[in-house]
């Protein structure tokens, strides 16, 4: 075990101060880590809490494939510990910035490219610490995958930005860095790119990513999927011969392939520049073997078909919540323009047994109510 950290506990105490004081004066508080993804929800109401200054890695078991860190530890201090082990966070949080951190990870629930093959950030999270509404320092879960009798509070955190809760501690489990990777282009229209994905996810290939985008900022418009394979040498290999030969695609070098994920891991890529200041960009989630969706917007489509992106204004939050709806799916107002948006809800409306689980969780761990306030609007 590599253990990394000496910093004493005064902060947790004087975070628990805080809420205590907060909750009795029915005094909302906005939790605060690096700031990096404040456009993800509704504008919460409250006086800031900061947590930036509760960091380090507390410890590492590389052969246990398992890290524990601070919530305010920055992300690319935890993801750079890891590779010196041939280590990584397998689900690509996405960064925005060098101020993120693994709190900020953990609450937004966030995940990049390979996550509709290696999961998401609640499937990694094995245990962590967080101060309650009541001021109380709880613990649940553990370092090891099978140690939960009951409801998984620890993973419930995974998304919540902050509602249930001030997150101080996780524990997650990583994985091995994958010994070969390659990446692949094809120059294939949305239905027959998702048509040819479906047939793909079917059969026992390395597919690890994927992201097909209409390019509108060259002349011509060019359409093109990208398919990043990792996994065992020769299984890599063997699948990019079959399918290069299969849809004409093209092997990209990989110091340009590794630019491109980590542009689409962080939304750098041109797609998302914002194309005009009325704009809103909108998250869509449908199951990966949903079609193409009628939707005049220009869109970026990653895990399989599963997560999809497109530009459009706020007022358009009804006929884009019809489409999704249709196909079985939801969708989120991810940034608002710069009026914020007002009177549309950044998320879709959740089913009743949801709703009454969620309502249940927040009055157990905040009867007042105080953590971040509306962000889940």
């Amino acid at each position: 075990m590599i253990s990394m950290s000496s910093i004493s506990e005064t902060l947790p105490h004087a975070l628990m101060d805080r809420v205590r004081a907060a909750s009795a004066a029915r005094q909302p508080l906005r939790i605060v880590g690096g700031n990096t993804k404040s456009f993800y929800g509704a504008l919460a109401a409250g006086d800031t809490l900061d947590t930036t200054g509760w960091q380090g890695i507390v410890s590492h078991e590389p052969t246990e494939l398992v890290v524990t860190a601070r919530a305010g530890t920055p992300l690319a201090e935890l993801e750079a510990v890891l590779l010196e082990k041939g280590q990584c966070l397998p689900f690509e949080p996405p960064r925005f910035g060098l101020a993120s951190t693994i709190g900020g990870v953990v609450a937004a629930g966030l995940a990049g490219p390979s996550r509709a093959t290696a999961g998401g950030v609640r499937d990694f999270v094995l245990g962590l610490r967080f101060i309650d509404g009541g001021g109380e320092w709880l613990t649940f879960g553990g370092q090891v995958m099978k140690n939960v009798a009951g409801y998984d509070v620890s993973r419930a955190m995974a998304g919540s930005l902050g509602t249930l809760g001030v997150i101080t501690d996780i524990s997650l489990k990583v994985l091995p860095v994958a010994p070969a990777e390659a990446t692949l282009v094809f120059a294939l229209g949305q239905h027959d790119a998702l048509e040819q994905l479906h047939r793909w996810g079917g059969q026992p290939l390395p597919i690890n990513a994927s992201c097909w985008v209409k390019d509108e900022t060259r002349a011509g418009a060019t359409e093109r999927l990208s398919l990043r394979l990792r996994g065992a040498v020769a299984a890599v290999e063997a699948a990019c011969e079959r399918m290069a030969r299969e849809a004409s695609g093209q092997r990209l070098e990989k110091g340009a392939a590794d630019v491109e994920w980590s542009a689409c891991r962080d939304q750098t890529l041109l797609f998302f520049n914002r194309p005009s200041p009325d704009l809103c960009l909108w998250r869509l989630s449908v199951p990966q073997t949903a079609p193409a969706l009628p939707l005049s917007q220009a869109q970026l489509i990653e895990w399989q078909g599963a997560q999809r992106w497109l530009w459009a204004p706020a007022s358009a939050a009804n006929e884009i919540r019809a489409a999704t709806a249709a196909a079985h799916g939801h969708a989120t107002l991810f940034r608002a323009d710069a009026g914020g948006a007002p009177g549309v809800p950044r998320f879709d409306r959740q089913s009743a047994a949801i709703d009454t689980i969620t309502q249940r969780l927040r009055a157990e761990f905040g009867p007042a109510s105080i953590f971040n306030p509306g962000r889940m609007s």
